[in-house]
């Protein structure tokens, strides 16, 4: 079934969707070649908005219209997938040692598990943690693994738990 243009007075095919709202909804009217240049030389998505409307629209844009939480936030997707990925229930990275703190500062138990997933001593200076990633991440990554899911698995431990290094080597 063909579509006529929507335009007033103009019976020839509409080929083309032309947007009825500036709300980016499926709501649409079809036109003609004509009409649909016409109507795309005077669209302006932004008409009847002042200044901040329009940054906060493109700011927006940045993640899609969707609300996003602060990285900090307890239902943060990478907050999640931190606390998740240093439960070493398969006791994969059980090297363990006797220090408790690192330079002083009590380390807690997500501490600790990162320098166990690295497969480094609590008190691993950071030259000595940047060189395990980049041993491990030769080690694991999935293109050196054909692609195996268990090693593209352990090297997301791997990677979260070296971010969590480098934080607290921040606050140090």
């Amino acid at each position: 079934m063909e579509n006529i243009c929507d335009w007033e007075n103009c019976k020839k095919i509409g080929e083309f969707k032309a947007p009825l709202e500036k709300d980016n909804s499926k709501n649409h009217r079809w036109l003609c070649e004509e009409h649909i240049k016409l109507f795309n030389k005077s669209w302006n998505y932004f008409e009847g908005m002042n200044q901040n409307q329009i940054e906060k629209f493109l700011k927006s844009d940045v993640t899609w219209h969707r609300p996003t939480q602060e990285f900090g936030s307890s239902d943060n997707y990478f907050n999640i997938l931190w606390n998740n990925a240093l439960n070493d229930k398969l006791s994969f990275f059980s090297k363990d040692s006797n220090m408790q703190n690192l330079n002083g500062r009590q380390l807690n138990e997500k501490d600790k598990d990162a320098f166990r997933i690295m497969g480094l001593d609590f008190n691993a200076s950071w030259p000595i943690i940047k060189k395990q990633f980049k041993t491990l991440v030769k080690k694991f990554h999935p293109d050196r693994n054909a692609g195996n899911k268990q090693f593209e698995d352990k090297l997301k431990k791997i990677t979260l738990a070296y971010s969590h290094l480098k934080i607290i080597m921040i606050r140090k």
